[in-house]
């Protein structure tokens, strides 16, 4: 089957379910469990896994073994491990890991960037500088994440420039991708194209990815609207791991396996196994002990024991 409408014949989705699906989990997941899921995916055919970050322990208490999982993982040649960090401490950490690819990140909202992180959007992006120019001299990727960046719970509405001024901002410090970020998840398919658009005149569209947050139901239309725009690189948790933390019992992440669904069924290369990653998201959420928050990943599980 070739994909319809002029969409991408392949797309690149970044698994960000182990660290990004896994930091807001309370209870403690032994280094094992993670190696574990990590290798899973890497056997399912992903070309990038957000595997660990380097932040402070005191913050992220989850994260605390990232130095032990990434020393540990089974690599794949051609594959790139991702690790976020927020400052040159972090970096130093990601690099001595072996990390693949460094993720800084910023928001597109004024409000969000003080209240999170006590300083202006200008402010977060000067603080990076550092890190990009480190990630540059060591030969290392490197990807920023523009969060809110279609709406935040704080100052409501984000406008396309908000996001096409960060957007040139984290040009400036040189990334080799950029993330378009749906934080709380409010996205829909018409804001999908206006803010899309919008950032790809400041950034090659080729190399924009989109990540979206299932709080609403709206994150496959959101796909697919981006799609229709010409981004080809996406971001997916499998399982679904990862609530958001602005809507309570909310689901966060849009589930890998869903996203596989939808690609499959428009003819979409992704090079990458789902019954393998079926297999990745029932085992992390056995181990979590409950069910995994992904439709297709959970009706193909049980059509298997039927």
């Amino acid at each position: 089957m070739t994909p319809s409408n002029n969409l991408p014949k392949r797309v690149k989705i970044v698994e960000v379910g182990p660290r990004d699906g896994l930091q807001n989990e309370k209870e403690t997941i032994a280094a094992d469990i993670k190696i574990e899921l990590v290798d899973r995916l890497t056997q399912a055919g992903f070309a990038n896994i957000e595997a660990a970050s380097f932040v402070s322990p005191k913050w992220v208490p989850q994260m605390a073994t990232s130095a032990e999982v990434m020393s540990r993982i089974a690599r794949k040649p051609g594959v790139v491990y991702s690790v976020l960090v927020p400052n040159m401490q972090g970096f130093d950490a990601a690099l001595a890991a072996g990390a693949d690819e460094v993720v800084i990140f910023g928001s597109a909202s004024e409000a969000f960037s003080q209240k999170n992180i006590n300083c202006s959007i200008a402010e977060s992006i000067a603080r990076f500088r550092p890190v990009a120019q480190a990630a540059k001299q060591h030969g290392l990727r490197l990807r920023g994440s523009i969060s809110c960046a279609f709406g935040c719970p704080y100052q409501g509405e984000v406008t396309p420039d908000s996001v096409a001024d960060v957007v040139r901002r984290l040009r400036e410090l040189d990334c080799d991708e950029i993330d378009i970020a749906d934080t709380i998840g409010v996205a829909t398919a018409n804001k999908v194209h206006a803010v899309m658009r919008r950032a790809a005149t400041e950034f090659p569209i080729d190399r924009l990815s989109g990540h979206f947050h299932d709080t609403y139901g709206q994150a496959l239309a959101n796909i697919y609207a981006s799609l229709e725009d010409g981004i080809s690189i996406f971001h997916s948790s499998v399982a679904g791991l990862g609530g958001c933390p602005y809507a309570r019992g909310a689901t966060g992440n849009v589930s890998t396996e869903d996203v596989l669904y939808l690609m499959q069924g428009l003819g979409i290369d992704t090079g990458i196994d789902l019954n393998a990653v079926v297999d990745a998201g029932q085992f992390i959420s056995a181990h979590l002990g409950r069910k995994a928050v992904s439709r297709a990943g959970n009706a193909i599980a049980a059509r298997r024991q039927s």
